[in-house]
């Protein structure tokens, strides 16, 4: 039951990263901010969110289970759901609801001639996981559960 519930917890999390992420993409594109790579740094605010969501959820609804590798593990996890979700998302955007965007990748970025829908997914989902492992890394030191008592 435990781990069935755990999983529940990093899946729902996850998912809700992605909608943050596909939200915030959303609003960059309408506002025609996509082109400012420094305001990517809100995606680690909303990777932090829903990782601390997932952990504190994790403390509440299994503290017997709540050890520093569960946490770590559940961390990890929601990012990666989210993480993965939203590079499907961006695949299915810049491949067949906006290929302009595509386009302007490939013609402006300094590695673009290089870059394809592929190419571009998975380094979305790889910039995900490796942020989400460092958040999960932090987040964990900071909730360590043998401080908590």
């Amino acid at each position: 039951m435990s781990a069935t519930l755990k999983l529940r917890i990093a899946e729902r999390y996850g998912l809700l990263i992605a909608l943050g992420l596909i939200i915030f993409f959303f609003v960059m594109r309408i506002f025609g901010l996509l082109y400012i790579v420094e305001l990517r740094a809100f995606n680690l605010i909303i990777v932090v969110f829903g990782i601390l969501g997932a952990l504190r959820t994790m403390m509440k609804r299994l503290p017997e289970r709540f050890t520093y590798f569960q946490g770590m593990g559940t961390g990890i996890l929601t990012g990666l759901i989210g993480s993965v979700v939203f590079a499907i998302f961006v695949f299915v955007y810049v491949s067949f609801l906006d290929a302009g965007l595509m386009q302007s990748i490939t013609e402006n970025e300094p590695m673009g001639r290089f870059m394809n829908p592929y190419i571009v997914s998975v380094i979305i989902a790889v910039e995900g996981i490796a942020s989400s492992l460092l958040v999960a890394f932090i987040l964990m030191n900071y909730l360590d559960p043998s401080k908590l008592e």
